[in-house]
């Protein structure tokens, strides 16, 4: 029996947060297929390699961000016959997130509103699905462990926190109401012994993120 041949690859959806939107990295496609469309960074792995090796390779060469402390999981698989008009590809899709992190120094590889990729602009293969399922990670996430505090620096404000919740979610949260549940989350936070004013107003506590993984009791989003 003969055996099918396909290729392997890995998209990387990375997140972060930029001037106040939650922002995706995306490369700039400036050949066939999709020419002039945008897709996610990503490429072949190796034969010798494993997946998560791969994602690690690819984020540096592709993405841009070598030696960047980055929270990374893996998404999903992709599989369906045509999602690549050259030849039979499955995808293996890993997460990204982290604050703050730099613009690349390739042209082709920026920073965009994960609003006007989702909504306004063209993407290449399945890319634009690649990123809905991967958003909806990120916000389901936030939900139930302590995944937006990698969003943040090490040391943060309740507000910062807060603000991380609204761009990611998309809402308008209420800030006593927010303060009570973080705060009061097991071993979510660690408060210090430091204040900032950089949120404008009175010196606010900082707080670093605590071990919990598993928030208890949850943080869950407003339904509309």
């Amino acid at each position: 029996m003969s055996v099918p041949r396909l290729a392997v690859t890995v998209d990387l959806v990375v997140l972060t947060v930029r001037e106040q939107r939650l922002s995706a990295l995306i490369w700039r496609r400036d050949r066939a297929p999709y020419d002039g469309t945008w897709s996610l960074p990503g490429g072949f792995i190796q034969l010798d390699e494993d997946l998560p090796a791969a994602a690690s390779r690819l984020m540096a060469e592709r993405a841009g961000l070598a030696d960047v402390r980055i929270h990374l999981e893996q998404l999903a698989t992709y599989g369906y016959p045509d999602r690549d008009p050259r030849q039979r590809v499955v995808s293996v899709a890993y997460l990204g997130l982290a604050p703050d992190l730099p613009a690349s120094s390739r042209a082709q590889v920026l920073w965009t509103a994960v609003d006007e990729l989702i909504h306004h602009d063209s993407a290449a293969f399945d890319h634009r699905r690649i990123l809905c399922d991967g958003v909806e990670r990120a916000r389901a996430k936030l939900e139930y462990t302590s995944l937006a505090a990698a969003f943040c620096p090490p040391e943060f404000t309740v507000a910062e926190l807060r603000r991380v919740y609204e761009i990611v979610w998309g809402t308008v949260l209420d800030p006593r109401n927010f303060h009570r549940k973080v705060t009061g989350a097991d071993r979510f936070l660690i408060p210090t012994d430091r204040t900032t004013t950089r949120d404008g107003g009175r010196p606010a506590r900082l707080y670093s993120q605590g071990d919990a993984e598993q928030l208890r009791p949850p943080m869950l989003r407003p339904r509309a």
